[in-house]
């Protein structure tokens, strides 16, 4: 059986827990996943923070875990992989400014491989362009994001999960049991215990 690899773009200040558990949680269930960065090696790590909700009117940041990176962005051919998982934090926002990151986003879109963003991963979509037409959650702030490249923002709670076709998206870490269940489906995984 051929190996069933997924990529997951990380960056510095990813989210800890939007990095971490489908990290592993994919693996779990039999998948390979390639975490890679721009300009960054196999063996190299990315910083990473933890974003919580605390009664702010946005998010506190705190120092999170080095994350080692076990793959080199610059020998990913993205045809390799049955789908993609962009997580949040803050490494989006310049992740969204490497052309490279975009046509390998690009590519799981026009291929119609399932694609996992959470949080503001979805500054990527929006900056890639493959979110019109389509419609999707994030975090509250990247809701303008969508809507202005022609998205469709749905607004849901932190833990819940929004499926458009190979899209599947979620707003926040809570909502991981969800998102990556939707995610596993989309992939037509299916896990029993």
């Amino acid at each position: 059986m051929p190996e069933k690899k997924l990529l997951l773009l990380a960056g510095d200040f990813v989210e800890d827990y939007e990095i971490m558990v489908p990290f592993q949680a994919l693996q779990a269930v039999g998948y390979s996943v390639h975490a890679v960065c721009p300009d960054k090696q196999a063996g190299e790590s990315v910083r990473t923070a933890v974003h919580d909700f605390e009664g702010d009117q946005t998010y506190s940041e705190k120092p999170g875990h080095n994350f080692t990176l076990n793959a080199s962005f610059a020998d990913v051919n993205p045809s390799e992989y049955v789908g993609l998982v962009v997580p949040g934090g803050r490494a989006p926002e310049y992740l969204r400014l490497n052309e490279r990151v975009l046509d390998i986003v690009r590519h799981f879109s026009a291929e119609q491989k399932p694609i996992a963003a959470i949080c503001h991963g979805l500054q990527i979509l929006a900056a890639a362009g493959v979110l019109e037409g389509r419609s999707c959650t994030a975090y509250p702030a990247c809701g303008p994001e969508v809507a202005r490249c022609g998205g469709t923002f749905v607004e849901l709670d932190a833990d819940d999960v929004h499926v458009d076709g190979i899209l599947v998206t979620a707003p926040a870490w809570p909502a991981h049991p969800k998102w990556i269940a939707a995610f596993l489906k989309a992939l037509g995984a299916s896990v029993t215990i």
